[in-house]
């Protein structure tokens, strides 16, 4: 594990109330989207990377698919735990920075979904190299023709929406399209200072080449919203539809 960042405090404080925000309250229909989308017979391995509070790893369990969750928040790790206990269903849970988690190639298809580790920088964190590491990370945990879908933050959309003021006080950094944000912990009083890179579609789509992927499809990838449908640019996220090629 690496050293706690403001991020993995955040989540650790907001883990009971996860399950509460209204863009969770669409789990059923991506888990549609995602089976009818990686087309896998049931036993297939997936991995879940920023997997939270395990909403999504344990309806693909409930659906018969073998999952492993990673994420870097133990309090979100203990909310899944719980709720698979609750369902019924077994799930293997890592706790680790999905910057340093790689495994063998073992893995019939990867997910990254509503800001699971990609885009959310800790505080030494380069926005250029940390989100390619994940990328690169997930790529060796794939065996060759699998498939990886992945929704990040748009970066579109922050460039229509930031003004020179918010770029002078430094909420929008329109080089590295990162914001800096205060975030309240949800369990005390405290104030973090969190950062997220967002990413333009042409950037993504450089970085899954970078990292040995072909990309196959780029969506709008907003929660409640996904479908094989444009970006609409001033929307949260896009997807990206990747695949490991075959030797």
């Amino acid at each position: 594990m690496a050293e706690t960042n403001s991020w993995q405090e955040y989540f650790d404080s907001h883990a009971p109330r996860y399950m509460q925000n209204p863009f969770t309250y669409g789990t059923l229909k991506e888990i549609d989207f995602l089976i009818e989308e990686l087309a896998l017979p049931k036993g297939s391995r997936i991995l879940d990377i920023g997997c939270g509070t395990g909403r999504h790893s344990i309806e693909l369990a409930k659906r018969g698919y073998t999952m492993t969750g990673v994420d870097i928040s133990s309090g979100m790790l203990a909310e899944a735990d719980a709720a698979a206990k609750d369902e019924g269903v077994e799930i293997e849970l890592v706790n680790a920075n999905a910057a340093e988690y790689r495994s063998e190639p073992v893995f019939d298809a990867a997910i990254c979904l509503c800001e699971g580790a990609f885009c959310l920088l800790g505080e030494g964190d380069d926005p250029y190299e940390r989100d390619l590491t994940i990328l690169q990370n997930i790529f060796a945990t794939l065996k060759p023709g699998a498939k990886f879908i992945m929704t990040a933050l748009n970066g579109c959309m922050p460039i229509r929406q930031y003004t020179q003021e918010d770029i002078d006080r430094g909420i929008f950094d329109p080089v590295t399209l990162v914001e800096t944000h205060l975030m309240e912990k949800d369990d005390s009083e405290g104030i973090l200072i969190v950062r997220e890179r967002s990413y333009t579609p042409p950037e993504l789509v450089l970085l899954f080449r970078i990292a040995g992927f072909k990309v196959e499809n780029v969506w709008g990838g907003t929660a409640g919203n996904w479908g094989k449908r444009p970006l609409d640019l001033d929307e949260m996220e896009v997807m990206v539809i990747a695949r490991k090629p075959v030797l």
